[in-house]
């Protein structure tokens, strides 16, 4: 299974960055390699770093993954700076907020909701399966409280999370989730349709962006050069076959 992450190290060897994309998932290539076990080696891979530049661009994924990789980020001697390319959503946003440093694009996004997973059982296991997705939330909010300092409360993060919160990259610096905004760039957000059909209040210039990277507008002048491409094709397929006569 593909890593959803990539490390490099920076040409003078005090550097580093990494590169969070798609959805974050139970990575797993043997029994004993998981999501944690392998970022953690590929971290150590880069050596005796001064800095990490953390690049995210995900709708989230799996909780437990992505609070062990922003602990990891945390614990690191490194200044880990985040930037979020377009979109940080649910675990993704944990794993932002665990950095030193939080830089946004003005047109970026973080996503913050309470976890989420499908359930089946009885109505015992239902109701231990609703205390360990409290337990896990509880997770989150000391990230968030953790990073925004006198920004934030309690009472004020665990609303939004109630919410399901699109913030912009401004409302993340007001709530200080975010250390540095800046200039917007080409929002590319590599979410596929099923991710967003798992949230209820996606923005709808997101969906907008996402639907013009998925497809080409077709205008008359695509249909005039289609339709030149197809007479050009006819002649040369009848010059081919007065060539066989």
């Amino acid at each position: 299974m593909k890593k959803f992450w990539e490390m490099k190290q920076s040409v003078n060897k005090k550097e580093a960055d990494i590169y969070i994309t798609g959805e974050i998932t139970r990575y797993k290539s043997d029994d004993e390699d998981t999501t944690a076990t392998s970022f953690q080696k590929d971290l150590k891979l880069l050596g005796e770093v001064d800095r990490i530049n953390l690049h995210v661009n995900s709708p989230g994924g799996a909780v437990f993954e992505g609070i062990a990789i922003g602990n990891m980020l945390k614990r690191h001697k490194a200044h880990v700076v985040a930037y979020v390319d377009a979109l940080a959503a649910s675990i993704a946003s944990v794993i932002v907020v665990s950095c030193d440093e939080v830089v946004m694009p003005e047109n970026s996004m973080l996503m913050i909701h309470n976890p989420m997973q499908g359930i089946y059982g009885n109505a015992k296991e239902l109701r231990k399966s609703a205390d360990d997705l409290d337990k896990i939330a509880g997770s989150s909010v000391i990230a968030y409280l953790s990073k925004a300092g006198e920004k934030l409360n309690e009472e004020t993060i665990k609303q939004i999370m109630d919410d399901e919160t699109w913030l912009s990259a401004q409302e993340a610096y007001d709530y200080g989730l975010c250390d540095v905004v800046e200039e917007a760039n080409q929002m590319v957000a590599s979410v596929s349709n099923k991710i967003f059909e798992s949230y209820q209040h996606v923005p709808k210039d997101l969906i907008q962006e996402k639907k013009k990277t998925d497809c080409y507008e077709i205008t008359d002048e695509r249909k005039q050069l289609a339709e030149e491409g197809r007479k050009n094709l006819k002649k040369i397929n009848q010059q081919l076959e007065e060539l066989k006569q």
